[in-house]
């Protein structure tokens, strides 16, 4: 099959290598040009119509294509990016169907694009998801707290997304994994080299039942400036975050006031006053209205509807119909106008398998598609309050 990348597809692929992420002049560039129209100013050195290199935005602008030129000679061309899916990885952009929209959330700080390894939709499994960040120096309590937490609300179909770090990060992931449930992780660094080394096994597990994720293209090592960058990216993609411990001054904290910047639910774990790596929690629920949690069924409970959380049109938007694959398609057209059906007659009405429209009715369930009854499924109706998950 002869595959191609579009232009703008392309585009955002290079921009990953030329800019480090979060470089609010490449996101204005991109917003006023384009990202192809942005590549081919930045390959000629020229500034968007209307801006004078003699005003200070001018200047500034003309040092960052500075910045980003000194990369050029390392860009990728469109058919070695698209040779990276022989090593599983591979690219989304804000064109394609698995883009999470709420990244917009982020303005001018979006990505301008997401390097991917796993068998998940991103999109589709961050309709209904939760993070579960704290410190890479956990206690047993914070472990085991992670672990569960993350093992309760995956069997309930949320996904968990988390760092892929030591600790509390680690063990979030292996708890929804225990439970055969999605996990996610954003990481700071290429998807070639994952890091920490020490959970490759980790990583491989979560390709296979979720999804890695970065903002950095393959052969990009991590820093301590690429940790904090990614947390924004953890807390955009939740539906709500939960801080199991955290320092007062940490990653988990920076992602949590990520959260709260971006009017995401925000809750956090208590632990002994006398413990440091409880202090940030504390700062949490103190001084930024955060919802303290116990169990996973109050984290269940806070994020609550999927449609009746602050924010909720770009905080989880739902794919178009239109976008829905075919099966999926077919589904939703078996199922009746008015009242419920089970899944073997949906699946009759289908066309397919029943094991089949089980895994498909649950995917359209977090989408907000559909919604268990007392006759096993229906259509979910805009206004309808959602069904416990």
């Amino acid at each position: 099959m002869n595959e191609r990348l579009t232009d703008e597809a392309y585009a955002r692929a290079a921009m990953t290598y030329l800019a480090e992420p979060a470089d609010r002049w490449l996101g204005k560039l991109i917003r006023v040009l384009g990202a192809a129209g942005a590549l081919d100013a930045i390959k000629h050195y020229q500034a968007p119509a209307g801006g004078s290199p003699r005003t200070k935005a001018g200047e500034a602008m003309r040092a960052a294509m500075d910045r980003w030129r000194t990369r050029l000679p390392e860009l990728p061309g469109p058919e070695e990016v698209l040779d990276l899916r022989k090593a599983g990885i591979r690219l989304t952009t804000p064109q394609d169907p698995e883009w999470p929209g709420q990244l917009a959330d982020l303005g001018d700080d979006q990505p301008y694009a997401l390097w991917l390894r796993g068998n998940a939709d991103l999109r589709f499994n961050c309709l209904r998801s939760v993070a579960v960040v704290g410190s890479r120096a956990a206690t047993a309590y914070g472990s085991y707290v992670a672990a569960e937490f993350a093992a309760s609300v995956a069997a309930r179909g949320l996904a968990v997304i988390s760092g892929g770090a030591f600790g509390v990060d680690a063990a979030a992931h292996r708890g929804a994994l225990s439970a055969g449930g999605v996990t996610i992780a954003v990481l700071a660094g290429g998807l070639d080299t994952p890091y920490p080394a020490a959970h490759a096994e980790l990583f491989e597990a979560i390709a296979a039942q979720g999804a890695l994720v970065s903002e950095w293209p393959p052969g990009r090592n991590v820093s301590r400036l690429r940790f904090l960058v990614r947390n924004r990216v953890i807390a955009a993609l939740a539906t709500g975050t939960v801080v199991v411990e955290a320092a007062e001054r940490s990653g988990a904290l920076n992602t949590a006031r990520h959260a709260r910047d971006l009017n995401r639910r925000l809750m956090a774990v208590p632990g002994p006053v006398t413990s440091d790596l409880s202090a940030g929690c504390h700062r949490i629920l103190r001084d930024w209205q955060g919802t303290l949690v116990t169990s996973a069924a109050e984290v269940i409970e806070h994020l609550g509807p999927l449609d009746a959380r602050p924010g909720a049109a770009t905080a989880a938007p739902v794919l178009p119909r239109d976008q829905l694959d075919l099966d999926s398609a077919k589904v939703l057209d078996a199922l009746p106008g008015r009242g419920g059906m089970g899944t073997v007659r949906v699946a009759q009405g289908a066309g397919l398998s029943p094991a089949a429209t089980a895994t498909l009715l649950g995917q359209l369930a977090t989408g907000g598609f559909v919604e268990r009854c007392d006759d096993g499924w229906r259509l979910r109706r805009t206004g309808r309050p959602a069904c416990p998950p």
